[in-house]
C-alpha cells in the first residue's frame, strides 16, 4: 500500500539490496574486460579506531586481450602492495571519481586467460562517505555493528551481481563480536584477545558480504533447526518473532520454488543508519529499526527471495537485471497473497504496476545503458519486472507458471541467466508461441489503454440477452488475452478474449440484462487507467522528496490532482511537503482537502488528522490538536501504528526535532 513517506524508503533489496536513490559514482564499462571468479580474502577488523585491513588474492579471466586491467575498490581503502601471480609487483592507479583502481600492463594478458593478482590494503571505514554509492552506507567498520556488504567494494571486484565467484575468507575481530558470512566453516581463538571466523563458499555465486557485530548467541525456535537470529541486544525482545516469520517464508518459497542453494538462513540486525536490507548466500540482513517495528514482513520476504532469485540464479547483464529483481518482487507478492489473502495482494499489485509505469521509457532489455542505482532502473527492474511474471502467469496458468519458475531455477542453478532464456523456458513449459509477449514487454515499453464498445441485444423466446462489441487499446502490435467481466441482473459470466491490434470483436449470451461489463477486472495485465496517472505521479513525487528536491515534488503531486482534482493521495503528499517546508497554513489546508477528497487510500483519514494535530500543536493550538487526535482514534484505523501515535500525542504535545529540518 502507500503508506506515509517517514515510513517509506525505497527498498533495492533485489539486484541490489539496499536503498538508494542518491546519485552514485559507480558505472560498469559498456563492455566486461574480465570476469573474477575466485577469491580468498583475510581480513581485520578493528571496530574502536573503524579500520580494516586485508589481503585479497583475486582470480580472474580476461575476457579479451586486457592491457589496462580494472577493479572496483571503496575509496575509503588504500592499496599498499599488488602482485601477479609470478610475484611480480604491479603499479596501481587510483581513479576515485568512480571507486575504481586501473593496471597499465606492458604485457598484456591474452583473452581467455586465468591469473591471480595479489592485493594488500587497508583503511578507514566509517560510513557513506567513501560508498562506491553516493550518500549510502555499504561499508563501514563500527561499535556494535560492521558491515561489508558485497555492493560496498570492501574488496577488489567486477562485475556486480553479475559476475559468479566462489570465496575463502578469514576475518578476525574483537573476541566478544560474531560475524556471519556465506558457508561457515569454522573459527579459532587468536592471540589479543581476537577470533577469526573462517567461511568457504564454493559454488559459483556472491558470497561477497560480511556482517559482524557484538551479537547475542543465535536466536532459533523449537523444532527448526536451519534458521538463526543474530541480533545485539537492544533488538532481542522481537528475535522469535523475525525468526517465526521467516520460517514461514522460508517454507512457502521452498515450496514454491524448490530446495534452495543451501537450507541454512542466518537473520542478522543491520546498523538502522545502513540500507533496510541485505543478501548474500544464506544470509538475510533487515535493518534493527524494521526488525523492532515488526513491519518488515513484505521486506523480509523479499529478501528471503534472493536465496533463489539471485543466488541460485543471476542475470548474465545488466540488461536481464528485471529476471532477479522482477521476480524478487512478485515472489514477495506471492507470499502476500498466500498469507494476507487476495484483497491485499490486489492492492500490491495496484502499486506495483504504478511503479512499472513510473518511469517506462527504456525496454528492459536495454537497461544496462542506464545507471543501476537510479530510480527508473530500480523501478523498471523491480516493478515492471514483477508485472511481466505476473502476466506470464495469467496467460499460462498457475500449475503451468510454477512448473515455469521450477524449470528457470533448475536449469540455470549457479548459472547466469538471459532474458532470451526465460522466453525459451516458458515456451518449453506452456506450450505457447510467447513471442509477441515478450516483444511487447520486454523488448517494447508502454501499457495499453483499453476502451469498450457494445450493444446489447434482447433474445426472443426469452432466452436472455447477447452483448456485442469490441475492445479497443491503443498499441497496434499488442496481443494477449484479456478477461471480460459481465455483470447481470443474475449469474455473472467472464470471458477471456485474445486481444490483438487496436480493436477486438467479442459475442457473449448472458441470461440476466448486462449491468456493468469490465476489461481485466482481476488486474492480470499492465494497463493505463486514469487511477494509475494519479499514482504514478505521485510515486515520482515521492522519489522527488527522498532526494531533498522539494519543488520539483510539489510539481509531480500537482500533476496528480490535474488527473484527479479530488485525490486525498495527492492532497495529503503536498500536505508533507508544505510541513517540511513549515508552510503551516498550505500544509492544513492540504490535509482538509484529502479528508474532503475521494478517501483512496483509506489510511489517508487517520493520517490527515494526526498531522492536522501536530500543526495545532506547533502552532500552540493544543485543545484543537487533541480534537484531531481523537478524531484519529475514532477511525480505527491502525495503518503504520497511526492509532497508537494519535494516542500518545493525546498525551503529549508534538515537538518537531531538530532533524526533520
Amino acid at each position: 500500500m502507500h503508506l506515509p513517506s517517514r515510513y517509506l524508503r525505497v527498498l533495492v533489496t533485489a539486484l541490489f539490496p539496499i536503498c538508494i536513490l542518491g546519485a552514485p559514482l559507480w558505472a560498469a564499462p559498456v563492455r566486461p574486460q574480465l570476469r573474477v571468479t575466485g577469491y580468498v580474502i583475510t581480513a581485520d577488523l578493528d571496530p574502536a579506531v573503524h579500520h580494516l585491513t586485508a589481503t585479497a588474492a583475486v582470480t580472474f579471466t580476461a575476457l579479451e586481450d586486457l592491457t589496462s586491467p580494472i577493479f572496483e575498490l571503496n575509496n575509503g581503502l588504500q592499496i599498499t602492495k599488488v602482485t601477479d601471480a609470478s610475484g611480480k609487483p604491479l603499479e596501481s592507479e587510483r581513479l576515485t571519481n568512480n571507486s575504481t583502481v586501473r593496471f597499465t600492463l606492458a604485457n598484456p594478458i591474452p583473452k581467455g586467460t586465468s591469473t591471480t593478482y595479489n592485493f594488500e590494503y587497508s583503511g578507514t571505514l566509517t560510513g557513506a562517505d567513501t560508498s562506491p554509492v553516493s550518500g549510502i552506507k555499504l561499508a563501514s567498520v563500527d561499535d556494535p555493528i560492521s558491515i561489508l556488504l558485497y555492493p560496498g567494494a570492501w574488496f577488489p571486484m567486477t562485475g556486480l551481481y553479475t559476475d559468479r565467484f566462489t570465496a575463502q575468507m578469514h576475518i578476525s575481530v574483537p573476541s566478544d563480536e560474531r560475524v556471519v558470512g556465506s558457508g561457515v566453516a569454522g573459527q579459532k581463538t587468536l592471540s589479543g584477545n581476537r577470533t577469526e571466523y573462517d567461511f568457504n563458499w564454493t559454488k559459483p555465486g556472491f558470497p561477497g558480504t560480511i556482517i559482524a557485530g557484538k551479537f547475542l548467541d543465535p536466536i532459533s525456535i523449537p523444532g527448526v533447526n536451519n534458521i538463526h537470529v543474530y541480533v545485539t541486544d537492544k533488538r532481542k525482545p522481537f528475535a522469535t518473532d523475525f525468526a517465526q516469520t521467516a520460517d514461514k517464508q522460508f517454507e512457502f518459497m521452498t515450496s514454491a520454488f524448490g530446495q534452495p542453494e543451501s537450507p541454512i538462513l542466518n537473520l542478522v540486525e543491520l546498523p538502522d543508519d545502513a540500507v533496510s536490507a541485505a543478501w548474500a548466500p544464506e544470509i538475510a540482513a533487515i535493518g534493527g529499526g524494521r526488525i523492532a517495528a515488526r513491519n518488515a514482513q513484505r521486506l523480509l520476504s523479499n529478501t528471503i527471495a534472493h536465496q533463489w532469485w539471485g543466488s541460485e540464479v543471476s542475470p548474465a547483464t545488466l540488461n536481464d537485471a528485471w529476471i532477479t529483481n522482477g521476480m524478487s518482487r512478485y515472489a514477495e507478492l506471492m507470499y502476500l497473497e498466500d498469507s494476507a489473502g487476495k484483497t491485499a495482494f490486489q492492492s500490491a499489485i495496484t502499486d506495483v504496476s504504478a511503479g512499472a509505469l513510473a518511469y517506462d521509457t527504456v525496454p528492459l532489455t536495454s537497461l544496462g545503458r542506464l545507471d543501476p542505482f537510479s530510480p527508473q532502473f530500480q523501478s523498471m527492474t523491480l516493478e515492471k519486472g514483477a508485472m511481466v511474471f505476473h502476466m506470464l502467469r495469467w496467460e499460462m496458468g498457475n500449475d503451468t507458471f510454477n512448473q515455469f519458475l521450477r524449470g528457470l531455477l533448475s536449469q540455470y542453478t549457479d548459472k547466469p541467466i538471459r532474458s532470451s532464456d526465460v522466453q525459451t523456458v516458458a515456451e518449453a513449459q506452456s506450450h505457447l508461441q510467447l513471442t509477441p509477449f515478450f516483444s511487447q514487454w520486454i523488448d517494447g515499453t508502454g501499457a495499453p489503454s483499453f476502451g469498450d464498445k457494445y450493444t446489447v441485444f434482447r433474445l426472443g423466446n426469452n432466452k436472455g440477452f447477447r452483448t456485442v462489441g469490441a475492445i479497443t487499446q491503443d498499441l497496434d502490435l499488442f496481443r494477449m488475452p484479456v478477461e471480460l467481466r459481465i455483470e447481470t441482473d443474475g449469474k455473472t459470466e467472464t470471458q477471456r478474449i485474445v486481444v490483438s491490434g487496436n480493436e477486438s470483436q467479442y459475442s457473449i449470451e448472458t441470461f440476466g440484462r448486462p449491468r456493468r461489463i469490465s476489461i481485466d477486472p482481476e488486474n492480470w495485465l499492465l494497463k493505463s487507467t486514469p487511477d494509475l496517472a494519479v499514482r504514478v505521479a505521485v510515486l515520482r513525487g515521492q522519489e522527488q522528496v527522498a532526494q531533498g528536491d522539494l519543488t520539483a515534488a510539489l510539481v509531480e503531486y500537482q500533476k496528480a490532482l490535474d488527473a484527479n482534482k479530488n485525490s486525498s493521495l495527492a492532497s495529503y503528499r503536498i500536505g508533507e511537503v508544505f510541513f517540511m517546508q513549515r508552510n503551516y497554513q498550505s500544509a492544513a489546508n492540504s490535509f482538509r482537502d484529502a479528508l474532503r477528497g475521494d478517501g483512496d487510500p483509506k489510511w489517508v483519514d487517520v493520517w490527515s488528522h494526526i498531522e492536522l494535530g501536530r500543526i495545532f500543536d506547533l502552532t500552540g493550538q493544543r485543545d484543537r490538536a487533541v480534537n484531531e487526535y481523537r478524531l484519529a482514534v475514532q477511525t480505527n484505523d491502525n495503518t503504520q501504528g497511526a492509532v497508537n501515535e494519535a494516542r500518545a500525542l493525546m498525551q503529549k504535545p508534538y515537538q518537531r526535532a531538530s532533524t526533520n529540518d
